[in-house]
């Protein structure tokens, strides 16, 4: 007998964006090691991230859109088939060039998982607390699977092989897709007259993956080299080509209405920010923490992990603090304790006493962060028909991955600026810079929302 109720769903879902999240994470402790293995130089190490950001960064409104017309039960499990085989590929890979094809398919397999599950969530359980809490939920694993992903990576790399990261993709590809279509709801095609904005798909892959381009660029090369400026500035021409088009479109990738709206206008721009601070403080933390104090990588993985927990304890946290203050004053809340927990951070020195204050911030600024990202995810999404929630999950999507993609690498910009002394002026200015962030996406919100 197949049951379709939300309750029933929710395991499912939250079990393949853990799993994604994990995969963003999971084989950047291990890349020296992958490098030796398959014959790949160092200086291309970062290929492996790349091509996976690339695709997962680049095709994710695509799928969304896609996931409104075909149907979001379609498009997950779909890609959860090109998850489980694109992992298996990627285990058993002997060249650079099948781990990278393999990497590049996990990312299309995010593009595609990613918004269709969120939209499931949005769209099995009304707006208000149960929605809240199910995306807390959500947001929890997710940041989880983020810091699970590095300390995981080292282990399984350290106890049995890299190739096991990807390994246990497969085990829980199949074990989704053996309750999948039992639980989740039959997909509500829309009419044969809706078809795809083809243009307006290949116009908003192309800026997106230019994007992607331009931010690695950027962390390698610096933000003035010519691959970089190059990428960034056909970023922003495709970009404007895209509006252009979708202003003329009789059927849109984007109904630019969707982008006048301020919760979704405000929201997904609060989220890249919030994507954008969080990860590029991990960065900043893990060259003072290495660099500055002198601490073993494995020392380090735990001050993240404890930054984990205090995520995970956020996603939780979040729905009760939205239904006591409100969404704009919950999202503004979290930002801004974001922000204070950061800025101390400033004042940091080379002295190893400096760990215990530092674990208690991070620990509260992994907790206000979280309370942000559900909060940009709620807002972004609400007050939309169920027709239109593949297209604002991938929106939503999109914004978490340029915030990803983005943030540090101009943070590293920052830090490189800074240390012209040493090291430690360079991290105090661009942790400087990433609390002013938050404070400047909390004062968004307050401003952005009506009340």
């Amino acid at each position: 007998m197949l049951r379709t109720s939300p309750r029933a769903t929710l395991p499912v879902l939250l079990t393949a964006g853990f799993t994604l999240a994990v995969d963003f994470s999971v084989l950047n402790v291990a890349l020296p090691v992958i490098g030796r293995d398959i014959g790949l130089e160092t200086a291309d190490l970062q290929w492996i991230a790349t091509s996976y950001a690339l695709c997962a960064a680049g095709l994710t409104l695509f799928f969304g859109r896609v996931c409104d017309l075909l149907g979001r039960r379609r498009i997950f499990l779909l890609g959860m088939v090109l998850l489980g085989v694109s992992s298996l590929a990627g285990g058993l890979a002997q060249t650079a060039f099948v781990l990278l094809a393999a990497r590049a398919a996990q990312g299309v397999a995010t593009a595609m998982v990613t918004p269709a599950a969120l939209s499931l969530l949005t769209t099995g359980f009304p707006e208000g607390p149960a929605r809240d809490r199910a995306l807390g939920l959500n947001g929890a694993l997710m940041a989880g699977g983020f810091t699970t992903g590095a300390m995981l990576g080292g282990l399984l790399t350290d106890t049995l092989s890299w190739r096991w990261a990807f390994f246990l993709n497969v085990i829980v590809a199949v074990a989704v897709l053996a309750v999948a279509p039992r639980v989740l709801p039959k997909d509500q095609i829309r009419s044969a007259g809706v078809r795809l904005d083809l243009p307006g798909a290949l116009l908003a892959t192309g800026a997106l993956v230019a994007l992607v381009l331009g931010a690695s660029s950027a962390g390698e090369s610096g933000w003035t080299a010519t691959p970089t400026w190059t990428a960034l500035v056909t970023a922003g021409v495709l970009c404007l080509l895209f509006l252009w088009i979708e202003s003329r479109s009789a059927q849109p990738l984007i109904a630019l209405a969707m982008l006048r709206r301020r919760p979704t206008a405000v929201g997904n721009l609060a989220g890249a920010l919030a994507f954008a601070a969080e990860t590029s403080l991990v960065f900043l933390l893990t060259l003072y923490l290495q660099d500055v104090l002198g601490i073993s990588a494995l020392a380090a993985g735990a001050v993240f992990g404890v930054l984990g927990v205090g995520t995970v304890l956020g996603g939780l946290l979040a729905p009760r603090i939205f239904a006591r203050v409100g969404l704009r004053r919950g999202l503004t809340f979290g930002f801004v304790v974001q922000g204070a927990a950061t800025l101390p951070l400033v004042f940091a020195g080379p002295d190893r006493a400096w760990v215990i204050p530092l674990l208690l911030l991070v620990f509260v600024g992994g907790v206000a962060n979280l309370v942000a990202i559900v909060g940009y995810v709620t807002t972004a999404t609400s007050g939309l028909p169920d027709h239109e929630q593949g297209l604002a999950t991938g929106l939503v999507t999109m914004s978490q991955q340029v915030g990803i993609t983005l943030g540090t690498p101009v943070l590293s910009a920052v830090v490189v600026a800074g240390a012209s002394v040493e090291l430690l002026n360079g991290l105090h200015l661009a942790i400087a810079v990433n609390a002013g962030v938050c404070l400047a996406a909390a004062l968004l919100v307050r401003l952005g929302l009506r009340a």
